[in-house]
């Protein structure tokens, strides 16, 4: 099992329940999607001319489209040559579960990190049961993949990006057609913008749900 790498790098957690939670982030290449508002639109093709080793990915400072494909071996290999401290990780993307993660997972679980999965709901979440799963439901986005039942039942939180009431509206319906009350809700402010900001907060008061402000962003880290 192979997996193609955008990104490896030890940050803080800036969203959802692990907010401020030292983490190691990996970023897989490749999404369908079509997200109008993602920030790592850089992620979504897997082009061969651009897959490079390892060595010059990590020597990168900017986002490119460039990728390097590993093994669960090299991974773990990896994260000894580079000394991470955190002992959490989160799988992101583009869309970490085009993948099947249980062997990444598996591993890192087996060497003392706990993991964390990020997916917009599309793809079947094929992981370890031990992972936490954030399902951040994208609704009719341009690739015209439909929210699965599997995804929404694993998840142990949903993040919902939101700008408009419509976003307000889709949420509502999903938990409704999902059956998901147990699972905690967060809302997301899309670009950080006043008024989406002060939407969700408004939403989050009315329906007990909480409030994530991609705390990354507003102090400047990755």
């Amino acid at each position: 099992m192979t997996y193609k790498i955008n990104e490896i790098f030890e940050t803080l957690q800036g969203e959802g329940s692990f907010t401020g939670q030292p983490s190691v982030f990996i970023r897989l290449q490749g999404c369908p999607v079509g997200c109008s508002w993602c920030d790592t639109k850089h992620t979504w093709e897997v082009n061969s001319d651009l897959r490079i080793p390892i060595s010059d990915l990590l020597a990168q400072k900017e986002e490119t489209e460039d990728w390097a494909e590993l093994t669960v071996q090299e991974i773990s290999d990896l994260f000894r040559a580079q000394k991470f401290k955190a002992k959490h990780v989160v799988i992101t993307g583009g869309e970490p579960c085009m993948y099947d993660l249980i062997p990444l997972c598996s591993r890192l679980e087996s060497e003392g990190f706990s993991t964390q999965i990020e997916t917009s709901g599309t793809y079947e979440v094929k992981t370890t049961e031990n992972c936490w799963v954030t399902v951040s439901p994208k609704v009719n986005m341009k690739g015209g993949y439909k929210i699965l039942p599997q995804a929404m039942a694993r998840a142990n939180e949903l993040k919902h990006p939101v700008a408009t009431e419509q976003h307000i509206d889709d949420l509502k319906l999903l938990l409704n057609d999902f059956s998901v009350q147990d699972k905690q809700v967060y809302l997301q402010p899309i670009s950080q913008k006043q008024r989406a900001t002060e939407l969700a907060i408004k939403s989050c008061i009315e329906n007990d749900w909480r409030l994530s402000v991609q705390v990354h962003k507003y102090i400047g880290i990755e």
